[in-house]
């Protein structure tokens, strides 16, 4: 039974270090992804004010046409002013002439706002843009070592991926079906150690005859909380002067 256990630590050991190969791998990947969706919020950003810069110069354009169009009306009613003679058709123009030079003073101020609004947001989306450059600058670097990082860690995985292997056809088939649904069950930890007659898996303590048969290792031990298999380090004094004080009551 002792051999089978030490099997298993084995394999919890391999697996840990696979999960830790796993880890790192997923961590380059979400800090490229990351990476990447900050370029894609700022690029969608950038279009939204491009977009409004777009609306901003069709309106421009739309107010400097109303602006022209009253100009010239206001010309023309000017010119009508000349060849009418009835008072009444002389203050109709009058108005009318008013009215339209409202109309253009108006529209020039609006054009002038726009103008300043457009300008405002040319900055902003020349900044967005700079930005966009320097971290996509900065993803091409962090990509290519990402990758290199990441070609590493699949060689060791890949390596120990054997060893694996290797410990998994020597152990007891019941003992590494039992194995395996711990390690999907319970995070990727199926086999703890015992210290100070706690399960590091949980860290429940555990009863002090448990803690015993832990120490003898003549069958398999399993913490009556997560259910996770249990194993003593023999050279481990604490659980030794533990159960003898223990077995002294």
């Amino acid at each position: 039974m002792k051999e089978e256990m030490e099997k298993l630590i084995d394999l919890q050991r391999i697996d840990s270090e696979i999960a830790s190969y796993d880890l790192a791998i997923s961590k380059h990947e979400a800090a490229i992804a990351h990476r990447e969706q900050s370029i894609a919020e700022k690029q969608e950003k950038l279009t939204a004010i491009q977009s409004k810069i777009e609306r901003l110069n069709q309106k421009q354009q739309e107010t400097k046409n109303e602006l022209d169009e009253a100009g010239a009306r206001v010309k023309d009613r000017q010119n009508k002013m000349l060849l009418v003679q009835n008072s009444r058709e002389h203050q109709a123009l009058l108005k009318e002439i008013e009215d339209n030079k409202k109309t253009v003073k108006d529209n020039e101020e609006r054009i002038l706002q726009f103008i300043e609004q457009i300008e405002q947001l040319e900055e902003e989306a020349l900044a967005v843009e700079n930005l966009c450059k320097g971290e996509q600058e900065l993803l091409t670097e962090a990509m290519q070592t990402a990758e290199k990082e990441i070609k590493d860690l699949g060689a060791s995985k890949k390596s120990i991926l054997g060893q694996r292997e290797a410990k998994a056809a020597a152990l007891d088939a019941s003992f590494f079906k039992r194995y395996n649904k711990l390690l999907a069950k319970r995070d990727g930890l199926a086999v703890v150690m015992v210290q100070d007659s706690v399960c590091r898996g949980c860290n429940m303590t555990l009863p002090p005859q448990q803690v015993n048969e832990v120490l003898k290792g003549d069958k398999l031990n399993i913490c009556p909380t997560c259910q996770r298999i249990l194993y003593i380090l023999e050279e481990d004094p604490r659980e030794m002067e533990t159960s003898a004080q223990d077995a002294a009551r």
